[in-house]
């Protein structure tokens, strides 16, 4: 939907950035393809992981204390009835002992869940686990998890190989950087944060929104204070979303983690 708005070429497939470069008063940026391309403004919304953020701030995210190891059922319906039909087309969120299992069904009839635990930040790579191999897995959760319920077993035993391990992180709430005229980011790349108050993908549409239209307003005398406005709210809204999150990720892996939850949901 989001495609079809836009202009024919608006979006270039096929460009996997590489580098790039002061040029003028802009910058050349390079691709994995051999093409380099010359851009007056450059606005990053590459994500966490974002190759363009280095070029603005060296600023890095923290780890959260909080791991989370994906999974996928494939037509869930078929391949994990029980928690399917628990499900019902919407989300489950369970709690015991410091961790969770969060699960969704999607809309082409997919299941997705994670297994959500406090571990070292480097617990994927010492694990011993080969993740494309589900019985392992299952071993795993049953030896991490050894008071849940066997009817979380379905989810194991049927997923799609391989299982994605996903640290949490999350940017400093205090971060800080100087404002370039022809450089900005938005999104993940700008604020990631864990996915514990749902906020992550409202503040990044919000960041576009708000700095489209900076950039297009004649309030502003230049280019470069017309982003160090948007910066600044946005750093100042996302330490809020991000504050919530982190509190809410302790809350949601406490011991008291369901009684909490409990009462959080039916306060609100």
């Amino acid at each position: 939907m989001l495609l079809e708005s836009l202009q024919p070429e608006t979006v270039i497939w096929n460009s996997h950035f590489i580098a790039m470069e002061k040029y003028d008063e802009g910058w050349l940026l390079h691709f994995k393809n051999g093409n380099s391309v010359y851009a007056d403004i450059v606005i990053g919304s590459d994500g966490a992981n974002s190759k363009i953020r280095p070029y603005l701030t060296d600023i890095k995210p923290f780890y959260s204390g909080i791991t989370m190891l994906e999974g996928n059922v494939h037509d869930s319906e078929a391949n994990a009835p029980f928690i399917h039909a628990l499900t019902n087309g919407g989300k489950i969120m369970a709690f015991g002992n410091t961790k969770n299992v969060l699960l969704g069904q999607k809309g082409d009839g997919n299941l997705g869940f994670y297994a959500s635990f406090k571990t070292e930040e480097s617990w994927a790579k010492n694990s011993g686990i080969d993740f494309s191999d589900t019985k392992q897995v299952l071993d795993w959760f049953q030896q991490k998890y050894p008071e849940w319920d066997k009817v979380w077993y379905e989810l194991f035993e049927n997923a799609e190989a391989p299982f994605i391990p996903r640290p949490i992180y999350c940017m400093p709430l205090d971060q800080n950087w100087e404002a370039l005229p022809n450089l900005t980011i938005i999104g993940d790349a700008a604020h990631v944060m864990p996915p514990f108050a749902g906020e992550g993908a409202n503040m990044a549409m919000l960041d576009a929104l708000e700095l489209s239209e900076n950039l297009t307003s004649d309030k502003f005398e230049t280019l470069q204070e017309a982003i160090a406005d948007y910066e600044i709210k946005m750093r100042n809204r996302a330490a809020v979303a991000m504050k919530e999150s982190l509190e809410n990720g302790e809350k949601m892996h406490s011991k008291d983690a369901l009684s909490t939850m409990m009462e959080f949901f039916t306060a609100h």
